[in-house]
């Protein structure tokens, strides 16, 4: 096995380990000479796994002190399913009768903003898609998503009425790993207000999240409005 795809399988490995919470937000990572008798690797293969993590999000490192489990920085809020698979909101809701409407499904090109964030060019060709969910027959949350098309291949509207995240990993075999959140209180829209039930008095949660395959490459791009009374969002500071 190369030394590349060595890193990377500690990475995964670990990467698993804290998802099932085997490593808690805020403890610290065995140090490095203690992973490498537990995966039988070198300092350097070490080294390149825990920098993968940190480029993820997942872990941060203290100088003098070591690494240690991140959820939340300054920028970015990073959510870790108990579910070996990235959640989204029929995890979130599992359990839960959950029905979709389909509000808007359309190809277009992407707004400069929106390639930056896709790392795409503005040329290129992205779904954008707007569905309302509902949890046990009540409006919940608007979301504004587009995603590449040639990342993504095959999108039909029929399986934006179930789980994206469901197809992306079940039917196009790639694996989600992270994303990188900003949440901020907003009002609604006249639409927004009618959509989800809602007067002009309550404010919405948006999320504005941009979501990551493991191999680093951003699949997603998305504004996620939800209503305030439905939705709590959890989340460890570590310094």
């Amino acid at each position: 096995m190369s030394s590349q795809a060595k890193y990377k399988q500690v990475a995964d490995r670990i990467r698993k380990a804290i998802r099932k919470g085997a490593y808690l937000p805020g403890s610290q990572l065995p140090l490095a000479k203690d992973l490498c008798v537990e995966f039988a690797v070198s300092r350097i293969t070490i080294k390149r796994a825990v920098d993968e993590l940190v480029h993820d999000g997942l872990v941060v490192k203290r100088r003098g002190a070591g690494t240690f489990v991140k959820i939340m920085d300054d920028t970015a809020m990073y959510k870790l399913s108990q579910s070996p698979q990235f959640g989204g909101f029929s995890e979130y809701y599992h359990g839960h009768k959950i029905h979709t409407e389909v509000l808007h499904f359309a190809i277009i090109h992407p707004a400069v903003d929106v390639a930056e964030q896709l790392k795409i060019s503005e040329d290129d060709f992205v779904y954008d898609i707007q569905r309302l969910r509902c949890a046990d027959g009540e409006p919940v949350v608007i979301e504004y998503t587009q995603m590449p098309m040639e990342l993504i291949a095959g999108l039909k509207e029929k399986h934006l009425k179930d789980s994206l995240y469901r197809y992306i990993e079940g039917t196009l075999g790639l694996h989600i790993q992270s994303a990188h959140r900003t949440i901020r209180a907003v009002m609604p829209t006249e639409e927004e207000q009618k959509r989800l039930g809602i007067t002009e008095e309550m404010p919405l949660l948006e999320v504005q999240q941009t979501a990551f395959l493991s191999d680093g490459r951003p699949f997603e791009y998305s504004l996620s409005r939800h209503r305030g009374d439905k939705m709590n969002f959890k989340a460890v500071s570590v310094r």
